[in-house]
């Protein structure tokens, strides 16, 4: 008896969640885009040379948060 009511308040619950939800429909406006025929082709070409250099610095605290993480026998797991 408690299965059967319980398929059934399920079942109702189910009902009463579709009729509930109303779809509307949304119109997408288009938009219109026209074929460009006309090409434009540059002769002129400049390239300028420029070096530039990037440098590197190391962090200022690198030394010592490797002196820091150092690991001891204690550390390791043990086998068991």
């Amino acid at each position: 008896m408690k299965t059967i009511a319980t398929f059934i308040l399920v079942l109702f619950i189910g009902v009463a969640a579709q009729a509930k939800e109303t779809t509307q429909e949304v119109k997408v406006a288009a938009v219109e885009m026209g074929i460009v025929t006309d090409i434009v082709v540059e002769q002129k070409m400049t390239f300028e040379k420029t070096t530039e250099v990037a440098r590197l610095y190391k962090r200022r605290n690198t030394l010592v948060k490797k002196a820091l993480s150092f690991k001891t026998k204690r550390d390791r797991a043990k086998m068991a």
